[in-house]
């Protein structure tokens, strides 16, 4: 988008460790953006921003090296967005957090939001995101208006801050919704699957590198959607 927009880690999450050790994906994030005992603005809109999860979800950060995580809060009605906003601007780093990510993305829009963080992200505003959040940060999604129907089938735009399609932890279910999504794309595009403790850095221009576990890849070739070579982490 600009010169100072920086990478977007998309992180697949669905596996966390239950002991005391940090995260490893969340401290290479920390790493990578250079800013050491960050404040970290958290988005939740696509779980309604559930107190109980951003919790969890705070908990985890700060044992990776946050000196605090503060809930911008945008889904529940009333909520004060003046203050929100003032939450993201003043953060070093943006969270966007699980859920639904089509949940996540209506609120964003009719809260008028998604314009105030694409503005910080062309300023240099750093991003990460897990599971939908993940998906959120990537360009669009899939969506059945019609669950009964599955020629109902239609992308939906998201953030855009990773210009890539892609999905979590679904290495069990073989990637379906992902290969659907990229049916109703143009010959060529390819498609990520981010496996369970997995993440991708996804520069401005696109280009994509694994951390921390197997990436699957997928483009569309004809009318088919074939797997090709998967993204591995840079061996240390």
């Amino acid at each position: 988008m600009t010169q100072k927009a920086k990478p977007v880690f998309l992180l697949a999450g669905g596996r966390r460790s239950r002991g005391k050790k940090p995260d490893s994906l969340l401290e290479a994030v920390f790493r990578e953006y250079g800013i050491k005992d960050p404040t970290v603005a958290y988005s939740g809109t696509a779980s309604g921003d559930d107190r109980g999860f951003f919790g969890f979800i705070a908990r985890e950060i700060t044992a990776a090296g946050a000196d605090k995580v503060v809930h911008a809060m945008i889904a529940p009605e009333g909520a004060d967005l003046k203050k929100a906003k003032s939450i993201l601007e003043s953060a070093d780093i943006i969270f966007i957090s699980g859920g639904d990510v089509e949940a996540g993305m209506e609120i964003l829009q009719e809260k008028k939001m998604l314009d105030f963080l694409t503005d910080l992200y062309r300023q240099g505003k750093p991003f990460f995101g897990i599971s939908a959040g993940a998906i959120m940060l990537a360009e669009k999604w899939i969506r059945w208006p019609d669950p009964d129907d599955e020629n109902s089938a239609e992308l939906f735009g998201c953030m855009g801050f990773a210009p890539i399609i892609c999905d979590t932890h679904d290495e069990q279910g073989g990637w379906e919704e992902l290969k659907a999504a990229l049916e109703l794309e143009r010959e060529g595009v390819r498609g990520y699957g981010l496996a369970s403790g997995s993440a991708v850095k996804v520069a401005p221009d696109g280009k994509v590198e694994g951390v921390g576990g197997i990436v699957f890849q997928y483009v569309r070739k004809g009318d088919k959607v074939v797997r090709i070579d998967d993204i591995l982490p840079p061996v240390k």
